[in-house]
């Protein structure tokens, strides 16, 4: 009833704020531009010249209105924009000339391709299936820099990448700019006459203004259900989509010995090819043959006192790009394809006295990965990937006879998965998912499905959704029985308007596991909680818009049921009037019965309560120096916890070509209350102890970046990460779950680490999608338990360490089936 009582208030306010949302500002929110399809038999040269003769036929989309911060008002006449749109049998032309009454007021940077910066931007995105769901991004700044993405109802999809024409000019009175979007560029259907949805935008940074050609209103659900209309496209056909990127490497490698202080060295030559083949007008074929990640960012890593595994970023390109179906209902984490072995961790018990481990890979190799993706004109989207690594082994060698052995840590493995994605009306969707792991040999086999739903009503205001997943592991046990596991999620709410909810409940049993191919950090739980939202959006004396929301949670153990914890989070955030960002969050957290701190199943830790609040502030990033600040605060009255958590940032561009930043990151735990160690009689659990530790962490990064042109540039990433655990009492775990004093343990679980990495990168497109990097990879790694010198006494001591070092040359070279063909 209480719930009820809720849900009718919540709609009670939804109505008082609904009688205008149709209109703003005088601009008709539901309105659709129609723009028409001008054909041309004119040559156009991309130069960024916008005098060709062609473009005086062209159909001109102008009149922008302003989308944020103050929708709905229309664009200033001395800054307009007009865009002219033509098309031909194998592209999509496109020109602009983005006026300012001062070129002072152009917001400029080079970044690199796919990164936007501070610049001012234009960008024209198409709904080719007019769906209103799923669509494309081509992005260019004053600087003729290149930005492209993929859209669909998981979001923006950055990753994506295309091959496409541009070129611009800040020139008299603003700056120009043409693109040439090749149609393999793009996936559409094989109709004669065709109408897509289309809206462009315009940026401009140093006023912290963007523009929408057909307005967008943000109070209203749906980005491509408020777009304009390009119709009467005749008699264009998908072209043979079929283009090779062959790529050969050059690595020369150092790295310190594990049995001497020696340094080992090594070089290695490798080659391989990403091939894109357009199966039809919908479906793509992405391949990648002997892949080579050895380039990519390092990783983040950090010192984890949880019991859970620390999930990190994706940076390698093939699983980054056009990926957003396989990404449905999230069990799909890519970072273990070629990821840990399964039985990594296992070599340690499988040498004896005599023996010792020579080399023991911690990460799998990938022999080849396919993806399979697209779209029917009918809005069924299709992806199949599949993936195989090879296996892996650990050397092992008696240190007497020197006879060496092998123990496998990972077999042959087939990583698969199949997704279906039909789009409905009003924004809706419906999904299938299913991820299937096959090891080779005696190891056990993985599958996972999932059916998902997403629907909206008809004004798009209110949305039901959810998931149920099943998952199975075949032979887990060694016994060749099957593990079945269940798992759902269940939400309804309100999307539109300023003010929004949200209500779920998510149940994941004691069986369910996903983390063969996805990422959970655990099972058995049913939870329940509600969100809601309201939005400020018309800008007053000193905000442009500002959000206050709040969520309040109820955690139960699954099986055998019994609760978890319970919490309310109340968040703030806006823009005020001088484009900076401020926000804060204040949050309750209730005594806790933790089943996953003991590390042991059938223990729990009963956590006190604990209160944490904090506010952050940033500035506006189109200025020369901008900057950024939080602090947040943990107190416990047990123990005596507190924490305090502080982060900033400094940026400042030099130039256009020149920028130097730094991110800096202190966490300070102090009297914290976890996990220290586990003491084992006869492999009998003696006693579970926990630790009151005193735990400091700093993280120090500067990035470093210089560009030449839009096509090269060097990047510099320098990454210090310190974390210390100085244990100050020691107590036993008791089966009631609270903690009792004993003395001094004879043993030390104290813990220093240092991480120190370097990625320097050298990038050159010298051609059309063809590239040359070049990249100095530094990794240096020291672990002990010393808790007693300074933050710059362990980054000396770290830098005294032996490093890692690789140098690697890679090229790629972009060839395109279609003009190969008019060359021959």
């Amino acid at each position: 009833m209480k719930l009820l009582a809720l849900l009718c208030m919540l709609s009670s306010c939804y109505l008082a704020t609904a009688q205008n949302a149709n209109t703003s500002n005088g601009v008709d929110t539901l309105l659709h531009k129609y723009l028409p399809a001008i054909r041309t038999t004119e040559k156009i040269v991309i130069d960024g010249d916008i005098s060709d003769a062609a473009w005086r036929k062209a159909a001109v989309a102008d009149q922008f209105v302003e989308w944020r911060p103050s929708f709905g008002q229309p664009e200033n006449p001395l800054n307009k924009t007009e865009i002219r749109i033509l098309y031909n049998n194998e592209a999509i032309y496109i020109s602009g000339f983005c006026h300012e009454q001062s070129n002072d007021s152009i917001a400029k940077e080079l970044v690199g391709r796919d990164m936007i910066g501070v610049n001012d931007f234009v960008g024209i995105m198409f709904d080719t299936y007019n769906d209103k769901i799923n669509g494309f991004g081509y992005y260019i700044t004053p600087l003729g820099e290149q930005f492209d993405a993929k859209y669909s109802n998981s979001g923006e999809d950055p990753n994506w990448n295309s091959v496409y024409e541009s070129a611009a000019k800040i020139v008299s009175g603003g700056w120009v700019f043409e693109m040439k979007i090749p149609y393999a560029a793009i996936r559409f259907s094989k109709k004669n006459v065709q109408e897509w949805g289309i809206n462009i935008t315009r940026k401009r940074s140093k006023i912290g203004k963007q523009y929408m050609w057909n307005p967008v209103n943000p109070a209203v659900n749906g980005f491509f259900t408020q777009f304009g209309l390009w119709t009467g496209i005749a008699n264009i056909k998908p072209p043979i989509r079929l283009s090779f990127s062959p790529y050969f490497s050059l690595y020369g490698n150092s790295s310190p010995s594990v049995t001497n202080n020696q340094q080992l060295f090594s070089s290695s030559v490798s080659g391989g090819m990403d091939v894109k083949y357009g199966i039809n007008q919908a479906m793509t074929l992405d391949m990648t043959l002997i892949p080579d990640f050895g380039q990519v960012q390092s990783d983040n890593r950090v010192l984890n006192l949880t019991p859970f595994e620390v999930k990190y970023n994706e940076n390698r390109s093939f699983f980054t790009e056009g990926t957003e179906l396989f990404g449905k209902g999230n069990l799909f984490y890519s970072r273990r394809i070629g990821g840990e072995p399964i039985h990594y961790g296992d070599v340690n018990n499988q040498t004896t006295s005599t023996e010792k481990i020579l080399s023991n890979p911690s990460e799998s190799k990938l022999i080849n990965a396919t993806k399979l993706s697209g779209r029917t004109a009918k809005g069924l989207g299709i992806g199949v990937f599949n993936a195989i690594t090879k296996a892996q082994q650990a050397v092992i060698e008696n240190e007497s006879t020197k006879q060496k052995r092998l123990y496998e840590t990972e077999p042959l493995t087939n990583y698969n998965i199949f997704v279906l994605d039909q789009t409905l009306k009003h924004n809706s969707s419906v999904s299938f998912i299913n991820t299937n792991v096959l090891r080779n040999g005696t190891d056990y086999d993985a599958n996972v499905s999932a059916a998902l739903w997403d629907l909206y009503d008809k004004k798009n205001n209110y949305n039901f959704g959810g998931k149920v997943a099943t998952s199975m592991l075949r032979g887990v046990n060694g016994d060749g029985k099957h593990e079945n596991g269940y798992s759902h999620s269940i939400y309804f709410g309100k999307s539109s308007g300023r003010f929004n909810f949200n209500v779920y409940q998510d149940l994941v049993d004691h069986r369910y596991n996903q983390n063969d191919m996805g990422y959970l950090t655990n099972n058995n739980f049913f939870d329940h909680g509600i969100w809601a939202a309201y939005r400020w959006l018309k800008p007053s004396k000193w905000y442009n818009r500002f959000t206050i929301n709040g969520n309040m949670w109820y955690s139960m153990r699954y099986f055998p049921r019994s609760y978890q914890n319970f919490g309310i989070n109340i968040n703030t955030n806006g823009q005020l009037k001088n484009l900076w960002f401020v926000g804060g969050s204040v949050n309750y957290n209730a005594s806790e019965q933790d089943f996953y701190e003991p590390r042991i199943q059938g223990y729990v830790f009963k956590r006190p309560q604990n209160v944490n609040g904090g506010i952050w502030i940033e500035t506006n990033s189109a200025n020369k120096y901008s900057a950024s600040a939080q602090y947040y605060v943990t107190a416990m009255s047990q123990w005596g916890s507190l924490a305090h958590n502080i982060g900033f940032t400094n940026q400042y561009r030099f130039n256009t070509k020149f920028t130097l930043s730094t991110n800096s990151t202190l966490d300070f735990r102090h009297n914290n209350v976890g996990f220290a160690t586990i003491y084992n009689t006869n492999d009998v659990i003696d006693s579970i102890v926990f630790a009151k530790r005193h735990r400091t962490t700093i993280e120090n990064i500067v990035n470093l970046k210089y560009n030449f042109t839009n096509k090269m540039g060097l990047n510099c990433r320098v990454r210090h990460y310190w974390s210390v655990v100085n244990n100050q009492s020691y107590f036993k775990l008791q089966s009631s779950g609270k903690l009792e004093n004993i003395a001094d343990i004879n043993r030390d679980v104290n813990q220093n680490l240092n991480l120190f990495n370097v990625d320097f990168v050298y990038t050159w497109q010298f051609a059309l999608g063809s590239f040359v990097n070049v990249v100095w990879k530094n990794a240096i790694f020291g672990f002990d338990s010393n808790i007693s010198n300074t933050y710059f006494n362990n980054l000396g001591n770290v830098l005294a360490q032996p490093q890692s070092n690789s140098v690697s040359i890679r090229v790629i070279y972009f060839l395109d089936y279609l003009n190969l063909h008019k060359k021959s």
